[in-house]
This record gives C-alpha cells, sequence and structure tokens, in this order.
C-alpha cells in the first residue's frame, strides 16, 4: 500500500548542525534524526535564493530550464509544464500536502504554491506569516523596531505566536488526520527560520552566550575575489539594527560585535526550529507512521554568517549553496521498530547532553535536482525519465539523478567497476560535480546585486563543485534569449578544497585556463 512522505523544507538553513560537526550548536532532534538517517555532507543547491532553488528542486530542472532566476515568472508559462515532485506523487495515488513556505509564495507559482497541480487540498500558510516583517522587536530604547536581530516574547507577539509554531501544529494535526483514513500522504513541511528576520523565541539566546560566539574564521573579503563574485547584502542593510549601524556600501565591515550578535541569532534561530523538528517527528511517532513514512530534511540553500566579509545568501560560495540533506527510510536506513516503540523521542535542547552519530554518511557530491529522482525511487514508484538536452517541450523529465545508489556504499569501499552502469554510459566511478549558478546586473557590487531581476542580468556566474575544488566562471549573459556567452569571461575563481576549505585564496589567475 506505498509508503508515506514527510519532506521538511527549512529556510536559509546551512548545515550548523551537531550532526555536521558543529560543536556549537544544540540541535538534537535533527541529530537525532540524522542518526537513523543517511546523511550528505556534500549537498548543494542550484541558486542560492528562495524562488530559484525551490521551483528547481520542486521540479527537478535546473535554473536554466525553469528560466527562473529571479522571482517573477511561473516556470509553467514561461518556461514548460513541467510536472513537480508532489504533482507526481499526486498522480500516483498520495494525498499530497504543503504546509508553511515549501514553494516560494507570489507569482513564481503562480499565487497559488502550484494548486491544484502539486497539492490535493489548498496549502496551509500560518497566520502570524503576514507579521514577520512588522516591528515587532523590542530595542534597547523600549520602542519596537523591525530589526534583524529580534529574539522576542512569543506571548506579546501578534496572536501570541510564531509562523513556525503554527506550522508544526497544522503539519501534526494533518498526520492525524491522515493516520485516521488510512491514506498514503505526501506532506511537505516548509519552516521559515533561520531566514531573517532574526525573529524566535527570546529563551533560546540562553544556549548561547555571547562569550562563547566567534566571528566567521575570515570575516575579510579576500584579496583576489572578483568584484562580480561579491553579494553587498541588501537585505540585511534595510533591517532597523543594521541601518543605524551606517556601514559604508558595499564593502565596509559590521562591526565585530554585532557580527557576534548575528551569529548568536542565527544559532539560537536553529535550536528553536530544532525544537519544531523534535515535535512534528514525536507526533509522527504517536501515530504510529514512523515505520512506513520516509523522512527527508534539507533546505533550500545556505546562508553566510560573516565568512568573506559576506552576509546571507546570494552567492556561489559553499556557505550559500551547502545544504543539510538527510534521508529516513525505515527498514533501509534503519531497522524497523516493534510497535509502540518510539523512533523521535522528543529531546529538550535546554537539557540534552551528547551527540549523536549519522547512522550512515557519504562524502559523495549531490545536488537537491536530485531529490526528486531518488525519492521517487525510495517510495517505489517510476524514476523519471533522464531529461534531453532541451527539455521545456517535455512534462515529465529530470535533470538531477537519483542518488539511492550511494546509500548502501560504505565510505571505505571504492566503488568502481561496471555494475550499475547503464546504457547512458553514466557510470557511478566517475566523480560527481555539483551545478550552481548566480545572476549579476554588473561586474561591480550595485543595489541590485543580490537580487538582480530577469531584465538586468548580464552576467551569470557558473560554478562546479567536486570534491576537490569550486570553479567558477562569471560569463556575459543576454536575459532576451536567457543565453550565457562562455566566450566572454568576466572573471573566474578557483579553489583547492584541501588546502583553502574557506575558499578564500582565489587561484583563477595563477594556473592555465585550458580546462
Amino acid at each position: 500500500d506505498g509508503v508515506n512522505v514527510l519532506f521538511i523544507i527549512v529556510d536559509d538553513l546551512r548545515p550548523v548542525l551537531g550532526c555536521y560537526g558543529d560543536k556549537l550548536v544544540k540541535s538534537p532532534n535533527i541529530d537525532q534524526l540524522a542518526s537513523q538517517s543517511m546523511v550528505f555532507s556534500n549537498a548543494y543547491a542550484q541558486q542560492a535564493v528562495c524562488a530559484p532553488s525551490r521551483v528547481s528542486f520542486l521540479t527537478g530542472r535546473r535554473p536554466d530550464t525553469t528560466r527562473l532566476y529571479d522571482f517573477y515568472s511561473y516556470w509553467r508559462v514561461h518556461a514548460g509544464n513541467y510536472s513537480t515532485m508532489p504533482q507526481y506523487f499526486k498522480e500516483n495515488g498520495y494525498v499530497t500536502l504543503s504546509v508553511g513556505k515549501v514553494f516560494h509564495p507570489g507569482v513564481s507559482s503562480n499565487y497559488s504554491d502550484d494548486y491544484p497541480y502539486s497539492w490535493s487540498i489548498p496549502p496551509f500558510h500560518p497566520s502570524a506569516e503576514k507579521y514577520e516583517n512588522d516591528k515587532t522587536c523590542r530595542g534597547k530604547d523600549g520602542k519596537l523596531h523591525a530589526n534583524l536581530v529580534c529574539p522576542v516574547n512569543v506571548t506579546e507577539m501578534p496572536g501570541g505566536t510564531l509562523p513556525d509554531i503554527q506550522s508544526t501544529e497544522e503539519a501534526i494535526h494533518l498526520l492525524n488526520v491522515m493516520k485516521t483514513t488510512r491514506q498514503k500522504f505526501f506532506l511537505a513541511v516548509g519552516y521559515h527560520k533561520p531566514h531573517i528576520p532574526l525573529r524566535y523565541p527570546q529563551e533560546f539566546l540562553k544556549l548561547y552566550p555571547l562569550e562563547n560566539i566567534t566571528l566567521a574564521p575570515d570575516p575579510w573579503v579576500p584579496r583576489k575575489l572578483p568584484s562580480v563574485a561579491y553579494n553587498p547584502w541588501m537585505d540585511i542593510r534595510q533591517r532597523d539594527d543594521v541601518q543605524a549601524l551606517n556601514v559604508s556600501f558595499p564593502y565596509g565591515a559590521l562591526p565585530d560585535d554585532f557580527q557576534r550578535r548575528i551569529r548568536q541569532s542565527y544559532y539560537a534561530a536553529v535550536s528553536y526550529l530544532d525544537v519544531q523538528i523534535g515535535l512534528l517527528l514525536s507526533a509522527l511517532d504517536d501515530a504510529g507512521l514512523s515505520n512506513n513514512t520516509i523522512v527527508v530534511f534539507t533546505a533550500d540553500h545556505g546562508w553566510s554568517l560573516g565568512e568573506h566579509g559576506e552576509w546571507a545568501k546570494y552567492s556561489n560560495f559553499d556557505v550559500a549553496t551547502r545544504v543539510p540533506l538527510m534521508f529516513y527510510v525505515p527498514g533501509m536506513t534503519a531497522s524497523p521498530v516493534n510497535q509502540g516503540a518510539r523512533v523521535f523521542p522528543y529531546l529538550d535542547p535546554f537539557s540534552h547532553i551528547g551527540g549523536s552519530v549519522p547512522q550512515g554518511q557519504s562524502k559523495k557530491v549531490v545536488e537537491l535536482v536530485s531529490l526528486f529522482p531518488t525519492l521517487a525511487e525510495l517510495a517505489g514508484l517510476q524514476i523519471p525519465p533522464a531529461c534531453p538536452e532541451m527539455s521545456f517541450g517535455v512534462v515529465l523529465c529530470t535533470e538531477g539523478r537519483s542518488i539511492v545508489h550511494y546509500f548502501n556504499i560504505s565510505e571505505g569501499k571504492v566503488e568502481q567497476g561496471k555494475e550499475g552502469c547503464d546504457d547512458s554510459d553514466r557510470c557511478f566511478n566517475e566523480e560527481p560535480v555539483a551545478l550552481s549558478q548566480y545572476p549579476r546586473p554588473a561586474d561591480t557590487p550595485q543595489w541590485n546585486s543580490d537580487k538582480p531581476r530577469l531584465k538586468d542580468i548580464r552576467i551569470m556566474g557558473y560554478s562546479m563543485r567536486t570534491i576537490n575544488y569550486r570553479y567558477t566562471l562569471w560569463v556575459q549573459f543576454d536575459p532576451s534569449n536567457f543565453s550565457a556567452n562562455f566566450e566572454d569571461v568576466h572573471a573566474g575563481e578557483l579553489y583547492m578544497m584541501e588546502s583553502d576549505p574557506n575558499q578564500d585564496y582565489n587561484i583563477y589567475n595563477n594556473t592555465s585556463h585550458g580546462w
């Protein structure tokens, strides 16, 4: 009768999690999920901004195929009538449900989160979402501001709640409805935090005394960073508390103490998120569904916390493109539990001590565009076919490839030989790469460099990440016909991961470019 899917997508979460080796963060519930899951430590988004990334992994197509690099077009009208992952599950007999931020709201999902194509019932949005950017942060002056750093007393918030708390409650309600009706389901739950503003219940600050918070290891703008690669973090500059600091555009640094506060609040928001995930997974146990539900946990992209003198996403660096990615598959990544035994008991981050080790971990480089075929295979559905070179007219195909074959490979074994090769000659012993891209309006940082509208894009940074290096070319781009000209290279970046894990020393100009 099929297996259910619980798909958890988090906004702007880089892998600052215990299960990814972060020593400071308290994330016991996500770590517990990891201890029962296959965890990918090298997973990357295809573009480090919300709408393009989400449309890409929900359709299984790259941004050059969805033609969405900004927020202002709907792929079914603007590019092609591509089926989505939830739509595919729905067409295969699943009840598909959306809670919170799954598709990016607005025109890029037809003002309906792609309902009715993708979802069986209209998507749920928390009512408290509309206050996200209001003045709800109490400043030192006792007045309310629209700050970046925004710990709050939840009881003082409109409706006495926050969006992610409401989303968890609704998701738990839907799990219980599904249990009662016994229908197989695909439930997507999209959490808002740690997206800015960093607005979360103030008690989570207690977990992170300011004296324990360090600056980024590389809080300066790298000397050889091409100006086109820099993102000037405009969205942060527009918050009241940052505006008051009067930092010069584009390269002025935030004061050290404020950098620490941002990092502290990001961590606090992650622990607040961890509590929501803990409550949700504990409810999955309560409903008796942990034994027949696949759980996927990931994010739409990362978020820079001062590395390279940058904040927010909007770049091709690992801090912006790398995401957590884990799959709990009952009977595959974890042994089935006896009826009534708990897989995901709730863990309180304020009292829980001790980490847990991922069940399985792969260092293979993987891409979010591969989520669609991977989940189809895990659920026992037919894997959507690989897209042809030009696929604008193809309704169902994927530009990703299923990564299920990485699940049962122990890291010690060298993968070789011809097993698992198909006729397209794509062998598993080839070195996988992750492709990301980012558009820019100009060679130097502008007010719209972070989020240029399609008509203003002049340069596209195409970036390739392998286990050994990140290689990026910034090339001329024509938005009128969506064409990139690789003969016209504006700048290049090359970082060798072994000697330069933080991507601070661009050696592109020291190398011959006959790649």
